[in-house]
């Protein structure tokens, strides 16, 4: 049986590739194979790893899970948000239903996953982590989800300090998500951290092309309304220099 290390079995897979119930069922028994959850097992001995477990889900059952938001930033070299405790692992899907072998702690990392449907052609590429291939959204899309699960799961300003960084973004892939997402919150708080950030991408959008919507946005209670993108946006990032 082949199969990635400290990764999973799906048993739908392996019934696919002609291991029988009554085989699962005696690997099982014989302590070769722990059971995770229902359908989902793993080599006895196995320490769990979240990238390997991710790419077994994608590869066996046919799925498009990605890693996301500030996890995708931080394999991509930047980092600033730094969560307390076992490390997060942020992962964005589409359907609402959040697989439950995710929700174990079994994992080098804790799964976070969030259902979005914020982009309908999500910009992603195929990384090597590991020695298993992961899909990772690009650096533009997430920190577009970041900005998505904010200020639940971030904080405004510490996202500004990440937009600091992020001075090579492609400037063609962000105005194809700024055409394309439709949620209006973050294509306005993107552009104006971008313009702030004066990072010579943002100089080569075409705002024009951009719907932006007409409606005033309040980020926070009391804030500082920016004319230019119809947002009440925190103080102190108003005022950060």
């Amino acid at each position: 049986m082949s199969g990635k290390k400290n990764g999973l079995f799906f048993s739908d897979w392996l019934r696919k590739n002609g291991y029988s119930d009554q085989l699962i069922r005696k690997y099982r028994q014989s302590g070769w194979l722990a059971t995770l959850d229902k359908g989902v097992m793993y080599r006895t001995g196995d320490s769990l790893s979240s990238f390997a477990a991710l790419s077994c889900y994608n590869e066996q059952l046919n799925k498009k899970a990605r890693v996301a938001a500030h996890s995708a930033l931080e394999l991509f070299g930047f980092n600033h948000y730094v969560p307390m405790g076992k490390p997060l692992l942020m992962v964005a899907h589409h359907n609402s239903n959040i697989p439950k072998w995710m929700t174990s702690d079994s994992f080098d990392k804790n799964f976070k996953p969030f259902s979005t449907k914020m982009i309908d052609v999500p910009q992603t590429s195929t990384l090597q982590i590991e020695g298993v291939d992961v899909l990772v959204s690009s650096p533009e899309q997430a920190f577009m989800e970041c900005l998505l699960l904010a200020p639940e799961q971030y904080n405004y300003m510490d996202l500004y300090y990440i937009m600091e960084q992020l001075t090579s973004l492609r400037a063609d892939v962000v105005q194809t998500l700024l055409e394309h997402i439709k949620n209006q919150r973050i294509k306005r708080v993107f552009l104006y951290m971008a313009e702030k950030a004066g990072h010579y991408w943002s100089d080569m959008l075409n705002i024009d092309r951009i719907n932006l919507g007409t409606s005033k946005q309040q980020l926070v209670e009391s804030g500082i309304y920016i004319k230019k993108y119809r947002i009440t946006i925190p103080k102190e990032l108003n005022e950060y220099e």
